[in-house]
């Protein structure tokens, strides 16, 4: 973080990820901070303000605050791994920034409590809250727990058998053995067998007795947005069948073109079926079941479809790292959907569905990670991607060939729509995305000579090499 940033956010008030601090201020408060930051999106504490963020003299004793950070980084349960704190010069006045990035992998104590930022201010996390967080984080592992009252009649043990029987590796096994593996059977010290979380909603008669919430709502609107005139479908049952039903839904009921080559009549959906798939079989194998009032929604619009799926992204996935990392909220259920074909093991799809809707000429896909969960949204209005400038022709398939992400592709492509690009443009184009990595963005397509760079400092800007 440069100088010019910290002091943007010297202007700002605090909030979720801004806080202020004297160098006095008691020990345990920084460690809370800190630890509400860890726990929720992470943030910034600058301290040598005072709460509302005035600067005065600065630190007295920088060396001494700096130490104090570097404690309170420590005394959080279990402690913190952060960059180190930084003295910075503002106006004369030395600050002191500790930084706590997102996405970090615990849940976080101070004290006697689990704090996390609201507002300007730190709360006690509820038991409830709490138990999200630990399960959204990966400390607990809501699929592998028992469900109360459940017995193995509830257990569909036809689709049972005809799921064991497909998969090669469980031939010598018992049928029961073959879900005690998949975690979809748990044993007690007694002996007694009782089916999981993820036994019941993979082959449970009725997975919706034990879990009400865990269906897809999928509406089809004839316009651009909620209204009147729909068509609708609640999906339950079995998870394969859900998964199943919702792209036969989306499938009867996404818009098509058709056109004649020679003789024959081709149809294209308005979006690929491929990433439509993908989209469904993500959010089914990593929503949080444990909450158990909502439900994943698939909205198709004339423009676009929203998949929004209960709990926001798990472990240290963030929206900025979301084609590179890996975490599953739900490893039981992706490997039993994994053996019956509906997901890769080792890529969950998300790469996939950017590619595709590159390769057919659309919009990007939007991720958004909502209070309470994560939306995806696929465009199907394709762009009209015309070199500017008379640069020569860059199609999205070789800049793919090339390696670039799909932050780089936007750039590229609205350099050719306007000319040049800087990072104010840049940044507007992706605002969930740190000014970092944008610039190391930029800087990838300088190296790769397909953007030139103009100008020094703020007055930077890029244009077609």
């Amino acid at each position: 973080m440069q100088n010019d940033e910290i002091k943007q956010l010297l202007s700002q008030p605090p909030g979720e990820t801004l806080a202020f601090a004297l160098e006095s201020t008691p020990l345990d408060r920084w460690v809370e901070t800190l630890a509400a930051f860890a726990n929720g999106s992470g943030g910034v504490l600058l301290v040598g303000l005072n709460k509302t963020g005035q600067l005065k003299q600065g630190l007295a004793d920088p060396e001494a605050a700096f130490d104090k950070a570097v404690e309170a980084a420590l005394a959080c349960d279990p402690a913190l791994i952060i960059p180190l704190p930084r003295l910075v010069k503002i106006d004369q006045a030395v600050l002191l920034l500790v930084e706590v990035p997102a996405g970090l992998p615990h849940v976080y104590q101070a004290g006697q409590h689990y704090p996390i930022r609201r507002g300007a201010e730190n709360i006690t996390l509820s038991s409830r809250a709490l138990r999200r967080l630990m399960l959204a984080r990966g400390q607990t592992d809501f699929e592998r727990m028992v469900a109360v009252g459940a017995q193995l009649d509830d257990l569909d043990w036809q689709r049972v058998e005809q799921y064991v029987s497909s998969v090669p590796g469980f031939r010598p096994d018992s049928i029961e053995t073959a879900l005690l593996k998949r975690a979809c059977l748990a044993s007690d010290v007694a002996g007694n067998v009782q089916p999981t979380q993820a036994g019941l909603l993979l082959f449970g008669r009725d997975p919706n007795q034990f879990h009400p919430g865990a269906e897809i709502l999928v509406v089809r609107y004839t316009g651009l947005q909620m209204s009147d005139s729909f068509v609708r479908e609640d999906i339950r049952g079995p998870l394969p069948d859900q998964i199943r039903r919702a792209e036969a839904f989306v499938i009867a009921n996404i818009e098509r073109s058709f056109q004649l080559e020679g003789l024959t009549r081709s149809e294209r959906p308005a979006i690929p079926l491929d990433a439509v798939r993908e989209i469904i079989v993500n959010a089914v194998a990593h929503r949080a079941y444990d909450i158990a009032g909502d439900s994943i929604r698939i909205f198709i619009f004339a423009d676009r479809l929203e998949c929004y799926s209960p709990g926001r992204l798990p472990g240290h996935i963030t929206v900025d790292n979301i084609l590179e990392e890996r975490f599953s909220r739900n490893p039981a259920i992706v490997q039993v959907l994994s053996d019956l074909g509906f997901i890769e093991r080792l890529g969950y799809g998300i790469d996939r569905i950017v590619r595709r809707m590159v390769e057919e000429g659309l919009p990007l896909p939007r991720f958004e990670e909502m209070d309470a969960g994560f939306k995806v949204t696929l465009f199907r209005q394709p762009r009209q991607w015309q070199p500017a400038h008379g640069a020569a022709d860059h199609s999205i398939r070789a800049w793919l060939e090339q390696g670039l992400n799909e932050r780089q592709i936007t750039a590229m492509n609205f350099v050719m729509d306007h000319g040049r690009i800087a990072n104010s443009d840049f940044s507007s184009l992706c605002p969930d995305v740190s000014s970092e990595t944008l610039r190391r963005d930029l800087a990838n397509l300088v190296e790769r000579d397909l953007l030139l760079r103009v100008g020094e400092k703020r007055a930077t800007y890029y244009i077609l090499k």
